[in-house]
């Protein structure tokens, strides 16, 4: 559940300072008349992800056990995917957000309502989507669809109240040093969702060696005790994990963590004025 709410959080603090920082800058240049196709593009952002969601679920209800493993293990890989690609992405471009959407918004305004429309649904879509595939993957891996599904509603009801602190003013935070914090926690996630594609892919019998496990620790951390389902949240891996879900573990989390923890190369400059490191985007 902690996984699915650092998800939930995550993705959704993205969508909700995306679109407070948009609404304070149409509020600020007083181009109220804009708001209106801001908030339509992010309303049909979120019933994209809702349609998503259910279209995956409905999809793979049709099909037999090895399909539905198959089908489970892809999906589970491309939303590793998708994470990877996002805490990177957001690592480095956290400091420069709030200039790349005013610049896309004043664009956007230039071209006319619908155009204002589209930027804010690409924003919200982009985290809305990525959201809903990993809480799918998340629900297939574990077999309870509750317990996901409230971890991560729980975090994007925090990323909404949030991002309205940010929009007031409010809260001023680190964003450089909050998506490092939260996205080397994702690293473990994501590492943990690809042991459990390599598993379902096992299952599928696509992937051999399932019952070839490392070891079997079950008796000493019980799946359904709370020390087993801490070792479990903490470290993302099986307690009876097979050769290759713990290789694949392995092989994600090592190179991965160490290439976003890695500290850039310190660049010479010259003249060059100091970037903040924190944000607020108040409206007022």
């Amino acid at each position: 559940m902690f996984a699915n709410y650092l998800i939930g959080l995550r993705e959704g603090i993205e969508a909700a300072l995306v679109v407070s920082i948009l609404i304070a800058y149409l509020v600020k240049t007083e181009r109220r008349e804009a708001l209106a196709p801001v908030w339509v593009g992010v309303g049909l952002a979120v019933l994209l992800s809702l349609s998503f969601g259910a279209l995956l679920t409905f999809s793979s209800a049709n099909l037999s056990f090895e399909q539905q493993e198959a089908f489970g293990g892809l999906m589970s890989i491309i939303a590793v995917g998708f994470v990877t690609w996002m805490v990177f992405w957001m690592k480095k471009t956290a400091r420069n957000i709030k200039g790349e959407l005013h610049g896309r918004l004043d664009h956007a305004l230039a071209i006319g309502p619908y155009a204002i429309a589209v930027v804010a649904f690409i924003a919200v879509a982009r985290e809305g989507l990525e959201t809903s595939l990993f809480i799918w993957a998340a629900v297939q891996s574990t077999g309870n669809g509750f317990s996901p599904i409230l971890g991560a509603t729980l975090g994007l009801i925090t990323a909404v109240v949030l991002g309205y602190l940010f929009y007031q003013g409010a809260l001023k935070i680190n964003l450089a040093k909050f998506f490092t914090y939260t996205g080397a926690a994702l690293v473990v996630v994501a590492a943990g969702v690809l042991a459990y594609a390599i598993h379902d892919l096992q299952e599928a019998g696509i992937v051999p060696g399932l019952y070839n496990t490392v070891f079997d620790a079950t008796g000493i951390l019980p799946p359904g005790s709370w020390y087993g389902t801490l070792f479990k949240g903490i470290f993302n891996i099986s307690a009876a994990p097979s050769w290759a879900e713990l290789i694949a573990w392995l092989a994600y989390l090592i190179p991965v963590m160490y290439l976003f923890l890695r500290k850039p190369r310190a660049r010479i400059q010259t003249n060059a004025p100091a970037s903040a490191s924190s944000t607020s985007v108040g409206g007022n």
